[in-house]
């Protein structure tokens, strides 16, 4: 019986956001473990009376402290570029590429020699605390998809799937062209081009699986590119014996692209999102006991 799309579309959720999501404490911590003996140096330039003659006595004795200069301007890059009116610097804060002096000039026009002599802030220490969880925000959008894979794993794990053995996740296409036996080549441009799936796992008659999985909070282009590369890969992949292409997604921003996904739900039986794994949608492409005795003998 064929799906209504509409009905469908109308079980897609509007966060999938974890205890974790909006920030990752644990990634925080570490980032500032990880300088905050340099931090700690620095320091002692908080309300100096002589700071640039005391910055250069640091740099000289402790060098490394350069390094924890780029996450004081909240910038993970440890190459800095300056366009002046008198000049263009690219400043390297791994291996000094100036001298002394224009470092001071760097930290001077920068602002952050006011930050510290001023006694603006307390604790550096404290103050990249903050600035690196400000700067964590922006890993929202890497940790849904992280999250939306956590969720489809649970779900391929609770049909009885272990992974390793009977389920793999993040395969490329040529490994599972070797493992199975299967010639991918109508999805690849004939072997030019190499594709990487989410998960991997066979189903009921030895049917190979492969799967993407996202999530789409919010609207954009992206969506529409996404529907249209699937919709293809669906078509390319339809006579391939043995192989069938699944896409596990979900999210309201596709309400917002709701046209492109149809055209791929129409031609992509295997296309499920939150709700149909709730409702165990895996059952109808797995055979669990059938298939653990076959391949954990």
């Amino acid at each position: 019986m064929k799906r209504n799309f509409d009905a469908w579309l109308s079980t897609m959720k509007d966060s999938i956001a974890s205890w974790t999501y909006y920030t990752d404490f644990n990634k925080v911590y570490e980032n500032v473990n990880k300088v905050k003996i340099e931090l700690n140096i620095l320091n002692s330039l908080i309300g100096s009376k002589d700071i640039e003659n005391e910055f250069k006595n640091i740099v000289n004795q402790y060098p490394n402290v350069l390094s924890v200069v780029p996450v004081l301007l909240a910038k993970r890059e440890k190459e800095i570029k300056i366009n002046d009116v008198s000049d263009n610097y690219v400043f390297n804060f791994i291996k000094m590429n100036y001298t002394v002096e224009q470092y001071i000039l760097f930290m001077r026009n920068s602002g952050l020699f006011n930050l510290l002599q001023k006694h603006i802030i307390n604790n550096l220490v404290d103050y990249v605390l903050g600035i690196e969880v400000g700067m964590d925000t922006n890993g929202r959008k890497n940790r849904t998809g992280d999250v939306m894979e956590d969720l489809v794993e649970s779900y391929l794990i609770k049909a009885g799937l272990i992974k390793g053995k009977t389920y793999f996740k993040e395969m490329w296409k040529s490994e599972v062209e070797k493992q199975y036996n299967l010639d991918l080549s109508s999805i690849s441009n004939e072997g030019k081009t190499e594709k990487r799936f989410d998960f991997v796992f066979v189903g009921a008659f030895g049917t190979v699986y492969a799967c993407e999985c996202n999530f789409y909070s919010g609207g954009g282009s992206k969506l529409n590119e996404t529907a249209r590369s699937y919709k293809n890969l669906t078509l390319e992949s339809q006579h391939i014996k043995g192989f069938q292409f699944v896409w596990f997604t979900d999210g309201v921003g596709w309400k917002t692209a709701k046209h492109n996904l149809e055209e791929t739900f129409d031609v992509l039986e295997n296309i499920y999102n939150l709700s149909d794994l709730e409702n165990h949608c895996l059952n109808s492409l797995i055979n669990p006991s059938d298939f653990l005795e076959k391949n954990l003998k």
